[in-house]
């Protein structure tokens, strides 16, 4: 019997390829999908890593062997094949290891609509369908495979939800990343009147300029500079497979993904008075109180693209934010689209004379830490000293929706959460400046270290 344990994850497939991923078991994952999800076809899609072809080629096959179809949008970012997915009312499957180095590779699945797969809602069960052997189809005629090339679209959908009409002519520095953002955005920005100054638009799998990541600082720095080196309005970096969207200033400095959050908020209110806002516990305050003074309703929530997924068909939500620079709307069938973010930052921009900085520093309230990685050896029992150290203090407010988030009486917070696939813990802090941001996190890491 197969172990999938190593790169089955909670909400998708991935590992590394020839050790962990290979054409013999993405065919049976291919297999067990299909036999979830029925026909009468599934829509794939694939990033630009030199395996995405034949993995998902592979992926094909197990599906076509059990008698369904197949519809192949070739290279695509991970949000088209949402698109996809929502347009055509089909389950999807997007070869993409995101972010991560060139060695790995990956699936990420959705039904139909582009609701999200994961750990209860099917890919358990797509696990244990796969280590104890996928049952043949017999008698059952084999499915096709059809190709349609979606990416025209793709692109007109998301310029019809925003309206950049009246937008001013702007220089936009966007940095690829050798991602799927190469592929994506000359169509999408085609006819707008944006300067598009091109940086790593050459597909290539193995990151040759730097990592696909803009999380970490580092991959921003060639963006930061080339947007000051041509005076370009804004900046944007896109990650492996142009699902996240990280924005720059005309100054170069990184724009929070709490402030974006916050700003494309306002913005689906002013269409939606009075619709509900998603985000998690990780993001700015700043956020459920712009929402309040935009006549909106903040939900918080855990975080993860599933939590955000659900609570936005539970209540209804327009939009949704992460900190990690993913955004959901409920026009694109819930699903994360960081180029649709970017749509209304460059709209919110072009439609007024001022500068990106002076626009979002309305939004950008506090000041924050960023995640803080530490490896600890227990997590839980210094999760527990860190509980029993601060709910002694008065005025301490404790929650524990996610990890352990701590609000002070000065209204300074801090959330500890361990990590699900590693021996860490991830701390995020914000108050009120830069300096009891640091006093805070020092407090904390100190204890966390020891």
């Amino acid at each position: 019997m197969r172990d999938l344990s190593g790169f089955v994850k909670a909400y998708d497939i991935r590992g590394v390829v020839g050790e962990q991923l290979d054409v013999d078991v993405v065919r049976d994952l291919g297999a067990a999908f299909a036999r979830l999800v029925g026909g009468p076809a599934v829509v794939i899609g694939h990033d630009m890593r030199d395996s995405s072809p034949e993995l998902s080629d592979a992926f094909a096959r197990g599906v076509t062997a059990q008698g369904v179809d197949v519809i192949s949008i070739g290279l695509a970012s991970t949000d088209m094949l949402y698109f996809a997915s929502g347009r055509l009312d089909l389950p999807g499957a997007m070869f993409t290891a995101s972010h991560n180095p060139a060695k790995y590779n990956g699936i990420k699945l959705c039904r139909a609509g582009a609701a999200p797969v994961g750990q209860d809602s099917g890919l358990a069960q797509i696990r244990r369908d796969v280590e104890e052997g996928v049952p043949d189809a017999t008698g059952v005629e084999p499915g096709s495979v059809t190709t349609r090339d979606m990416l025209a679209e793709y692109a007109a959908y998301l310029r019809q939800l925003v309206d950049l009409s009246g937008s001013r002519p702007l220089t936009v520095a966007v940095d690829a990343g050798n991602g799927m953002g190469g592929h994506t955005v000359p169509e999408v920005f085609d006819g707008l009147p944006f300067e598009v100054v091109p940086m790593y638009f050459e597909l290539d799998g193995n990151f040759p300029n730097h990592e696909a990541n803009p999380l970490d600082p580092a991959n921003l720095v060639d963006l930061r500079a080339k947007v000051r080196e041509v005076g370009a309005d804004v900046g944007l970096a896109f990650d492996g497979d142009a699902d996240r969207c990280f924005v720059v200033d005309e100054r170069g400095e990184p724009v929070s993904p709490s402030a974006i959050t916050a700003l494309v908020a306002a913005r689906e209110l002013a269409k939606n008075p009075g619709g509900t806002i998603i985000h998690n516990l990780i993001t700015s305050r700043a956020v459920p109180e712009i929402v309040a003074e935009h006549g909106g309703t903040a939900v918080r929530t855990r975080v993860g693209h599933s939590f955000i997924k659900e609570e936005m068909a539970r209540t209804g939500a327009i939009f949704g934010g992460e900190h990690s620079a993913h955004y959901y709307f409920r026009d694109f069938w819930r699903a994360d689209t960081g180029m649709l973010a970017a749509l209304h930052v460059l709209a919110a921009l072009g439609e007024q004379q001022g500068p990106l900085s002076e626009l979002t520093s309305a939004y950008e309230r506090y000041s924050a830490s960023g995640e803080i990685n530490s490896t600890v050896t227990d997590q839980a029992a210094k999760v527990a000293e860190i509980t029993a150290l601060y709910g002694a203090r008065e005025g301490v407010a404790l929650d524990e929706v996610d990890g352990l988030t701590v609000s002070l009486p000065d209204g300074s917070w801090f959330n500890l959460r361990a990590s699900n696939t590693e021996p860490l813990l991830r701390l995020n802090v914000e108050a009120a400046d830069a300096d009891a941001v640091a006093a805070l996190r020092d407090e904390v890491l100190a204890v966390v270290r020891a």
